[in-house]
C-alpha cells in the first residue's frame, strides 16, 4: 500500500520553515490503518515482546493497537506532569526547541523486551530520550518503529545501535 500518498504535507507548521507530515490523513483511512497495523504485527509477532512503549502523543495511536495485537502491555511516555505516580524524567532537544519526557518508574521491569513506537523520526532527540528512559528501567530494547522517517536529518545516528524500522521514508 502506498502510505506516503495518504500523508498530508503542511508547510510552515509548527513554525516557519518546517514541513509537517500529517499522519491524520493516513489514520482516517480505515483500510490503510488496518493494513499498517497488520504489517507491523506481522513484523514483530515472533519477538516475544513484553511491552510496547508509545511516545506522546501520536505514538499512543500506533502503539496501543499494536500492543493489543501482539499481546503486550502498553506503556505511555509522556510530557512532564502528566503521569500520576513516581517517574523518571529526561530533557532533550527537538528540531525546533527542547522538551522533556517521563515514564513511570514501575512501567518496565528489568530485562523485559520492549518495542518503542512513534509517528516520526526526525533529528532523533525524542526517540533517544525514550531509549534512555527504557534503559534506565532495565528494559531490553528490541527495536524502534516509526511511521515516517526524515532520513536527511540523521535521527538514526542518535539511537545508539538500536534496530530501527520506518514504514515511510522522506529524503
Amino acid at each position: 500500500m502506498d502510505y506516503k500518498a495518504l500523508i498530508r504535507e503542511v508547510p510552515d507548521f509548527p513554525k516557519p520553515g518546517i514541513l509537517f507530515y500529517d499522519i491524520t490523513t493516513l489514520l482516517k483511512d480505515a483500510r490503510a490503518f488496518r493494513t499498517m497495523m497488520d504489517e507491523l504485527a506481522q513484523r514483530y509477532r515472533d519477538k516475544q515482546l513484553s511491552k510496547i512503549v508509545g511516545i506522546e502523543s501520536r505514538g499512543f495511536i500506533v502503539g496501543s493497537p499494536l500492543a493489543y495485537r501482539l499481546g503486550a502491555g502498553f506503556v505511555p511516555v509522556r510530557k512532564p506532569g502528566k503521569l500520576p505516580a513516581d517517574s523518571f524524567e529526561v530533557k532533550y532537544d527537538l528540531e525546533y526547541g527542547s522538551n522533556s519526557l517521563a515514564i513511570h518508574r514501575d512501567a518496565i521491569s528489568p530485562d523485559e523486551r520492549v518495542l518503542i513506537v512513534d509517528d516520526l523520526l526526525a533529528t532523533g532527540g525524542t526517540a533517544a530520550a525514550t531509549v534512555h528512559l527504557v534503559r534506565q528501567l532495565g528494559g531490553d530494547i528490541v527495536g524502534l518503529v516509526f511511521l515516517v522517517e526524515l532520513v536527511a536529518l540523521k535521527g538514526r545516528d542518535k539511537l545508539d545501535g538500536c534496530d530501527v524500522y520506518s514504514m515511510i521514508s522522506y529524503s
